[in-house]
């Protein structure tokens, strides 16, 4: 199999699923050494769970096949241009290669605009429209440094 024929996969699950009324029209594979290890469709309305794009779900079920949180040598191939809380899956996955067919202007002229979380992205907690409050910042710190000196951490 090639990239174009993983990528029509992707395609075709964000379209089988969108035409149920269940979802919304993105699908996902992700492919290692030339094999499907994991499949999404979006269930964002399906699972009321506003988490549960395309990317996220195949990220979460080849995940779980290859039993590693480390996708390091897989590639994603999408129905369209990951959104920002996408791509931060991906990153997290360590998947070092996406391949999309539409762009995210697409899905935009679709109804799907994420380009205020884009924006929103780049500016500190000041200056965001999401308001942000931290409090017990030391106890919080103080979880995170214990973790880092525990030898028997599993890191990711």
């Amino acid at each position: 199999m090639n990239d174009l024929t993983f990528l029509r996969q992707a395609i075709q699950l964000a379209r089988e699923y969108s035409r149920t009324g269940k979802g919304g029209p993105f699908g996902a594979v992700v492919v290692r050494e030339g094999e499907v290890v994991g499949l999404g469709r979006n269930q964002v309305v399906e699972a009321l769970d506003p988490t549960a794009h395309a990317e996220v779900l195949a990220i979460r079920d080849a995940a779980r096949r290859l039993g590693t949180h480390l996708l390091d040598d897989c590639a994603i191939y999408c129905s369209c241009e990951p959104c920002p809380m996408c791509l931060s899956a991906i990153y997290w996955a360590r998947i070092p290669r996406v391949v999309f067919a539409g762009k995210g202007e697409d899905a935009k002229a679709a109804g799907f605009d994420d380009t205020l979380i884009a924006q929103e992205l780049a500016f500190g907690w000041k200056d965001r429209a999401l308001q942000g409050d931290q409090a017990l910042g030391e106890e919080g710190k103080k979880v995170l440094e214990e973790w880092a000196r525990d030898p028997d951490r599993v890191e990711y």
